[in-house]
């Protein structure tokens, strides 16, 4: 570092954004994560003693102090300390970085500690990259991401990584931050006069959504655009937090955990026929900006997964969602997906459609059993072969039903369908239940009469 670089990162750390200068120095100012920063905790002991030696995975939301972590650690480590972004940096910045910790460990005995921030923004054969020389030692990772590592880091990086998932902040971590923003004289705003509303910091804490960084930029926003009283005392009132942080940041990617999780969290509470539950993931949803035709897909399929027959209706209910929404597009468009949801929160359940997937396993176990000569088409073979004979139109009987069998012999007296109780299907079962034992009657008589022939 030149004294030009120095100059600019002092300048930076004195008129940076608030967020940037309130960043915890130490780990005592550190708030929040006692679960894994505590006194006495492992992470804890580990930057204290500076014996990080294994690579660590940092996952959690946004502003919960993943990066501000890394910093802590370089500054507690003799190690070389460096950082990157994945966002910026590719495989060019990576081999830059590796060849010095190679010349670093030849010439000084130093060990690297190499900091990726947003490391999912990498693809596989970026991380692939990483893998021999932290396997070798030659560098210990840092690697900080808001998605699951599970799923957005490769296998190989996760086995050799110690995971440690932070947590959204509490209101009482909220309150400290802001409390040190107003009072901190060399980062935040100790030497001004700030009146800060009880109503306005129950505000900004609570729209902040335990993100620091979130709540900070808008305690900025609010002290630096609000102009002083005579006395020289700035005053921020409800109004003016309410401009600052006009709506609370949804945790929300569309390819990441949050998109699987709301949409989880959604369908199973439509499942469970909770509505207000239902209609409140349906709404973090559209403000988050999912497409609505995701949704609508989703409670197509569940309208056959777990409504069906108990009313039949809900999947025609979801189609034509599907099919208004198309029609007349956003914002309006909302009140047929509004609609579609609560239509099937409130309808009666059943999974009883699930029975495809037993008749499937037939098959797949048992193989695939003949189909019965009357049930064969009589159009080509009627009279070479017999195939249709002896079927039986329904519609010509009484009630437009005759028992006659339909599955294959070696299948007889099989009932892969069970009707639930509920609805439509609850009235249905009734019938069913005559029907099957008619069958059951009239093929016991057919089998015993084939014996006795």
């Amino acid at each position: 570092m030149d004294l030009f670089e120095h100059a600019m990162n002092e300048n930076l750390a004195s008129e940076g954004p608030l967020a940037a200068r309130l960043r915890p120095r130490t780990l005592d100012e550190f708030v929040g994560q006692e679960h894994i920063i505590g006194e006495g905790k492992l992470l804890r002991r580990a930057i204290t003693a500076d014996r990080l030696f294994s690579s660590i995975i940092f996952t959690g939301p946004p502003g919960t102090g993943k990066t501000t972590l890394a910093r802590l650690i370089a500054a507690h480590t003799q190690a070389h300390f460096e950082s990157i972004s994945a966002v910026l940096a590719g495989v060019a910045e990576l081999r830059r970085v590796i060849t010095e910790a190679t010349d670093r460990r030849k010439l000084y005995r130093r060990r690297t500690i190499l900091f990726v921030d947003e490391v999912h923004r990498w693809n596989k054969a970026q991380q692939d990259a990483l893998l021999p020389h932290v396997e070798t030692g030659m560098i210990t990772l840092i690697s900080a991401t808001t998605e699951n590592p599970y799923f957005d880091v490769i296998p190989a990086l996760v086995s050799r990584s110690r995971i440690f998932q932070l947590e959204a902040l509490t209101p009482e971590h909220m309150n400290t931050i802001l409390s040190r923003a107003l009072t901190d004289e060399t980062a935040g705003y100790g030497k001004r006069k700030i009146q800060f509303d009880d109503d306005a910091r129950e505000h900004l804490i609570h729209m902040a959504g335990g993100d620091a960084r979130n709540l900070l930029n808008a305690i900025e926003l609010a002290v630096e655009s609000t102009l002083p009283e005579e006395d020289g005392s700035t005053h921020i009132t409800l109004d003016v937090a309410q401009e600052s942080i006009q709506r609370r940041a949804l945790l929300y990617d569309r390819m990441g955990d949050a998109h699987y999780d709301t949409i989880s969290a959604f369908i199973k509470s439509v499942r469970g026929s909770d509505p207000d539950a239902a209609l409140y993931w349906l709404a973090k949803m559209i403000l988050a900006g999912e497409d609505p035709r995701f949704i609508l897909r989703r409670l197509i399929v569940l309208a056959g997964e777990d409504i069906g027959l108990a009313d039949p209706r809900g999947i025609q209910v979801a189609s034509a969602a599907a099919y208004a929404y198309e029609y007349i597009g956003m914002p309006e468009g909302i009140y047929p997906i509004v609609e579609a949801t609560l239509f099937l929160a409130t309808a009666p359940k059943s999974n009883s459609a699930g029975a495809f997937f037993k008749a499937r396993e037939s098959i797949e176990t048992q193989g695939s059993g003949d189909v019965p000569i009357h049930l064969m088409d009589g159009n080509r073979d009627a009279k070479g072969f017999g195939h249709g004979k002896g079927y039986q139109y329904p519609h010509m009987f009484e009630g437009h039903f005759i028992p006659q069998q339909y599955l294959p012999s070696k299948l007889l007296g099989t009932h892969f369908y069970q009707p639930s109780d509920q609805g439509y299907e609850g009235q249905m079962s009734e019938w069913l239940t005559r029907w099957r034992a008619a069958q059951e009657q009239a093929l016991g008589k057919k089998e015993q009469q084939n014996k006795e022939g």
